[in-house]
């Protein structure tokens, strides 16, 4: 008897809308047992356990899992739970904190359905297809639970409205990589970065969070018509920085300044003495500008150019003749070439004047052939 009147007392301790604590001790496909301390033990419908769609309570709980619950329902027989009054609540007052805070946290995502996202955040939360990336996604199947990192950007309780977006979290992650990677670049620098997107009038290459632009007189040493012609869009590449804008966010950078220059290594090509050819390119009136190797021009001076006197050298040359020439002198660090043509015909008169020369020695003459005979007739 007194073991009666003692769950009786206890019965009158409990009320609707009370919060209590429990351990489970029976997990079915539609419902859970807890066990509150009362005469038998609660019952948490599967409608209660959770707001997301679930198939059975073993997908929310598990024996033994201590669980925090609402009385929704009490008679002489049975205590009705709910552990999904409990967690809206908390849910509720975290998702309003968080709203106002704006931080990021983790949620996994429960369904795919039509339109985007829905992950458990307490209550039912819903990621929009245009708020899950900043690109566009054809086939949501792989972020089936995953956890995304996300931020409240709606909050109705009214209507149990909950909008989140992860491509929030990605916007803002990418804002503050790009200042930073900003602040960090300086003129001059040499960098790595990926070629993002090819115009007609050069290349954009992601540095990592920026894009610097390198204009198409500063993809290479030689003329180029389109940037695809020496490079392509994800290739890695090294630049160089030009200038940095803050303000403005623009970036000049330069792959040309990081490769050998035509005149790298000149001084190993050719030497004094040696003979080149080359096109004539500019004619002025000191000389002729005569390019020997690609975007590499020598001057021939005018006293260079011929063995005869000239008043000019468009007297003797004219642009995009081919000519050949002596080099003279080759200075590297000076981006100086020394030719002169007038040498060079200067060497090959004296050739053939030794030539002819040589000729002569060996000549003969026709006394030398009948001058025995001729002196029978004496």
């Amino acid at each position: 008897m007194d073991e009666m009147n003692k769950e009786v007392s206890e019965l009158k301790d409990f009320s609707v809308g009370q919060e209590v604590t429990g351990k489970v001790v029976k997990v079915e496909d539609n419902q859970v047992l807890v066990d509150i301390g009362w005469k038998t033990d609660g019952i948490v419908p599967l409608n209660e356990l959770t707001h997301l769609h679930v198939e059975s309570a073993s997908e929310v709980v598990n024996l033994d899992d201590e669980l925090t619950l609402k009385i929704n329902k009490i008679t002489d027989d049975e205590v009705i739970l709910s552990k999904q009054a409990v967690d809206t609540e908390k849910a509720w007052a975290d998702l309003e904190n968080k709203l106002a805070s704006g931080e990021v946290f983790e949620a996994t995502v429960k369904e795919i359905v039509k339109g985007g996202l829905v992950v458990d955040v307490g209550v039912r939360g819903f990621v929009p297809a245009s708020l899950v990336e900043v690109h566009y996604v054809e086939d949501f199947s792989t972020y089936l639970d995953t956890e995304l990192t996300l931020k409240v950007v709606e909050l109705d309780r009214s209507k149990n409205r909950v909008i989140l977006s992860h491509r929030a979290v990605v916007e803002e992650e990418s804002e503050k990589l790009k200042e930073q990677r900003l602040a960090s670049l300086e003129e001059g620098q040499v960098v790595e970065g990926k070629v993002a997107r090819i115009t007609d009038f050069g290349a954009f290459i992601d540095l990592g969070g920026i894009d610097g632009l390198v204009h198409i007189s500063e993809l290479a040493h030689e003329h180029v018509n389109h940037a695809s012609d020496v490079i392509s869009e994800g290739e890695t590449v090294k630049v160089k920085v030009l200038s940095v804008d803050v303000e403005s966010e623009r970036i000049s950078l330069s792959i040309k300044a990081t490769l050998p220059g035509p005149w790298a290594g000149i001084e190993d090509k050719i030497k004094p003495g040696d003979i080149v050819k080359g096109t004539v390119k500019r004619l002025v009136n000191f000389g002729a500008f005569v390019e020997i190797f690609p975007r590499v021009e020598g001057l021939v001076h005018i006293s260079q150019i011929s063995t005869e006197h000239i008043g000019t050298p468009h007297e003797v040359l004219e642009v995009d003749q081919e000519i050949e020439a002596k080099v003279l002198d080759v200075n590297e660090d000076e981006k100086r070439i020394s030719l002169s043509i007038r040498e060079l015909e200067a060497d090959k008169n004296q050739q053939e004047l030794k030539s002819y020369e040589k000729d002569e020695d060996q000549g003969f003459s026709i006394s030398d052939v009948i001058g025995d005979q001729l002196d029978k007739f004496k």
